[in-house]
């Protein structure tokens, strides 16, 4: 390649708070226009922000789970800007002192044997209230404000500038989405705006200083982010190469053209005149606040991987089983029944038939029909030889139509016990050879294509119940 992308995302977390971030107006989606706003988050004379003491512990935890630096004495600061749904012409944000320093996020690239990973070092977390928001789509010629959303808790996470093309920078935003999730500190809904990230883009010779950044904003869609760097990436190399300057801007992505436009020329820090918030103290963080948010947090992703990676599975493997804390939680469900034993078995199953069947069927994993006690005791059932991996399917479809509580019940019920007697598999290969003379000439010929046709017709004549190994080895030994 004769360019160099360069990347770095700065990413809107909202907190998992059920009030602002400076009042006691709910954060609660879907409210009627206005409807959860306070005099506070307008900024009315006479009024004072007393900071959520919650959103505080969720930036804490954040910083713990990126094994960044905790400021223990952090400080908000103004942000002054106009714009129609900020109702106090300014942002209460922090600058000089963001409450977490540093961290960094492991990026998973690639499938199977291929996979690899990437460090993202990230440069800062700050805490800060949002904007309102304007609607266009209602009011013809005119614009609505929707202030609702103002004074929200946010958390703004911004990345270096280390990821080089838009599969890295979205394999980060899902690694981010997934482990604020993960911790509990944002429901990650993207629809509703909950995980925002604006993507900062552009291009270089290998080798040379960082080129003209453009900022593509709101970004709240994995495969929109995709599209919209792939086509900034372009856009700016073709500039380039016909001898235009690159401008530093805020731009849009129109899913609908697949295009960016330019929305305004991009501001500096010092455009924004920063200055401390005379109205909140600092935050102080105690020792003893940190520790007691260590206590409380779960196991992260990579100890979960590292771990199950010491029970037999691959490093792609226990990447996919904890893509997120759901997928998680029910592989370890299932292999609290099935046992560590099982545990490629279980991630099999998992990844595969489930997975499949609820892509299908368009479900979330918590509204499975079953259960992560009820896989497991499937697949202990084909662990111990009980059923075939084949019945093992037929007992999964049953599960799931809701026709028993648990595998051992629908075995019982349908009669679908594994043959294991010798005796009677041994009948059954008799029978098999005897009405089918023209396969076993063509295996004894050399064609080994026969020996499948044989097994075929044992595994029918047995309804599938009998042992595939006792069937192959009884099989050979009488061919031989």
């Amino acid at each position: 390649m004769t360019w160099e992308v360069v990347i770095g995302i700065e990413t809107h977390a909202q907190l998992a708070t059920q009030s602002k971030i400076f009042s006691g107006a709910s954060t609660a989606f879907g409210a009627e226009p206005n409807v959860q706003t306070s005099l506070i988050d307008l900024a009315m004379p006479g009024v004072l922000p007393v900071v959520n003491r919650e959103a505080v512990g969720c930036a804490i935890r954040f910083g713990l789970a990126v094994g960044a630096k905790i400021d223990q004495h952090s400080i908000f600061a103004r942000k002054n800007y106009f714009y129609p749904d900020l109702p106090k012409g300014y942002q209460i944000s922090q600058f000089e002192n963001p409450v977490v320093v540093g961290g960094q996020i492991v990026l998973q690239l690639g499938q199977g044997d291929d996979l690899v990973e990437k460090v993202v070092n990230l440069t800062r977390a700050h805490m800060e209230e949002d904007a309102g928001k304007s609607l266009h789509e209602d009011f013809q010629g005119r614009t609505g404000v929707d202030l609702n959303r103002a004074g929200t808790p946010l958390l703004e996470i911004v990345t270096e500038p280390e990821m080089r093309s838009s599969a890295e920078a979205v394999a980060y935003a899902r690694a981010l989405h997934s482990l604020v999730r993960w911790i509990g500190i944002c429901d990650g809904n993207m629809q509703e705006g909950s995980f925002r990230c604006d993507a900062n883009v552009s291009v270089r010779k290998p080798g040379q200083p960082f080129g003209t950044r453009r900022e593509i904003k709101n970004l709240n869609s994995f495969r929109f982010m995709q599209q919209a760097i792939d086509y900034e990436v372009q856009w700016q190399i073709n500039e380039l190469e016909e001898g235009r300057a690159i401008q530093q801007a805020t731009v849009l992505f129109d899913p609908d053209t697949g295009e960016t436009r330019a929305m305004r020329s991009k501001e500096d820090a010092q455009d924004y005149r920063y200055f401390p918030d005379p109205d909140l103290l600092p935050i102080v963080i105690s020792d003893e606040w940190i520790d007691r948010v260590r206590g409380e947090m779960p196991e992260l992703p990579q100890a979960m991987r590292e771990r199950f990676q010491a029970l037999g599975l691959s490093a792609y493997d226990a990447a996919a089983v904890t893509a997120s804390l759901e997928i998680a939680r029910y592989y370890e469900g299932t292999l609290k029944v099935a046992g560590n034993a099982q545990a490629k078995v279980a991630a099999n199953w998992i990844m595969g038939d489930f997975s499949a069947r609820l892509n299908r069927e368009g479900l979330d994993i918590d509204a499975a029909p079953v259960t992560p006690e009820q896989l497991g005791g499937l697949i202990a059932r084909i662990a111990d030889q009980t059923i075939s991996n084949a019945i093992g399917k037929k007992v999964f479809d049953a599960l799931w139509q809701g026709q028993g509580k648990s595998a051992d019940e629908i075995i019982e019920a349908q009669g679908l016990k594994q043959i294991t007697d010798t005796g009677a598999i041994e009948a059954l290969v008799d029978e098999v050879l005897a009405a089918n003379p023209g396969n076993v000439a063509e295996f004894k010929a050399g064609k080994e294509k026969a020996l499948n046709a044989l097994v075929g017709q044992i595994m029918k004549a047995a309804k599938g119940k009998a042992n595939p190994q006792q069937v192959n080895d009884l099989l050979k030994k009488k061919l031989s």
